[in-house]
């Protein structure tokens, strides 16, 4: 293959009879994406090593059976919305009204409720564009989904280019004829070993952000505090194994990163030393969830045999800050009729 190419085919159908479709974009020398309309997700991504052999870099499965479920897929992949991460008791005040959300984390609500846009079916279209290939999916969150005023038109484009080096950027689009608030991510969990046995103690991870928001029950409590004298520290590369031992428990941290939100900047870089394969990401949003997948249970295996253990691999969320619509100290994600929300955010792949 000298030019970018796209499949489509069947895989297999949702509870409610529809048919899921799996989208697969290729360009030359082996780099390849897979995603699914069921929550417009990464499902898998080949990229080379050192020795210039393509191999897994995200954890997946091969059927779409798991991820109908939270419990043998939380989230893994997946587009989430309609408000990514944590919003505190579930409400929140718009307009002088409350907004009630649906629970899905003990009182509080996580990543869109308990079906969220992870867990729906997308419209999905592939085409090659130029030098790359990118799969479009689209859906209408109707008014209440959720608890969320608003219908909601969304957008989300990955595409897949390698000059000079492979490239997979997505992007988001939405709008509203209401007010509301949005907070779109993706939540891929990222493993750059090609041993399946490894986890991602021995990959040196950096990140752009000099300050973090500190939580209560994992809700940030207002506060900005110096990632300085902190296990959050990661501003010069950091081997992950290193930082595990100063937060055994793991991390599930927001970091607030440098530059102006809006502005396509530098949020993070995971290098596994071993493979040679480094992830280099850029983003347009504010901040970044650092998680280590602490809640995988060990009790599924996906791409290649590996097993999904926590701290088998490291999820790097660029989105805004958690509860934000109750702490208008950081940038607002509120959406009003007229106005469009968009983000992008880049991962590109290279040696060294």
């Amino acid at each position: 293959m000298t030019t970018p190419d796209v499949h489509t085919r069947p895989w297999g159908s949702a509870p409610d009879g529809q048919s899921i479709t799996q989208f697969t974009l290729m360009l030359p020398g082996g780099v390849q994406a897979q995603l699914t309309d069921l929550g417009a997700t990464l499902t898998s991504l080949h990229v080379p090593d050192r020795s210039g052999t393509p191999g897994e870099v995200v954890l997946g499965f091969d059927q779409p059976g798991p991820y109908l479920s939270r419990e043998t897929a939380p989230f893994l992949g997946s587009t989430v919305g309609r408000f990514a991460n944590r919003i505190a008791q579930a409400r929140y005040a718009l307009d002088g009204q409350e907004v009630h959300l649906t629970p899905s984390d003990g009182p509080h609500a996580l990543h869109g409720g308990l079906r969220g846009f992870d867990l729906h079916l997308w419209h999905g279209h592939a085409e090659v564009v130029g030098e790359g290939a990118q799969v479009t999916f689209t859906r209408t969150s109707p008014h209440g989904e959720e608890g969320h005023p608003g219908t909601l038109q969304v957008q989300v484009t990955y595409r897949l280019t390698a000059d000079p080096h492979p490239t997979l950027s997505i992007g988001y689009r939405a709008t509203t004829d209401a007010p509301t608030h949005v907070n779109l991510t993706n939540h891929t969990y990222w493993n750059l070993s090609p041993e399946a046995h490894e986890g991602i103690h021995a990959h040196h991870l950096t990140l752009h952000a000099d300050a973090f928001t500190p939580t209560h029950a994992g809700i940030p409590t207002g506060t900005v505090q110096d990632v300085t004298g902190t296990p959050l520290d990661f501003r010069t590369p950091r081997p992950l194994g290193d930082a595990l031992t100063e937060q055994p428990g793991g991390f599930d941290h927001n970091l607030l990163l440098r530059g102006q939100p809006g502005t396509l900047r530098p949020a993070a870089t995971l290098h596994h030393p071993a493979s040679g394969r480094t992830l280099d990401i850029h983003t347009t949003e504010p901040a970044i969830q650092l998680y280590t997948a602490n809640f995988l249970n060990g009790q599924h295996t996906g791409h290649a045999g590996r097993v999904h253990a926590p701290q088998a691999a490291v999820c790097l969320e660029t989105q805004h800050v958690p509860d934000s619509p109750n702490q208008p100290q950081f940038p607002t994600t509120r959406l009003d009729p007229g106005q469009t929300f968009t983000s992008r955010t880049v991962h590109t792949f290279r040696l060294q």
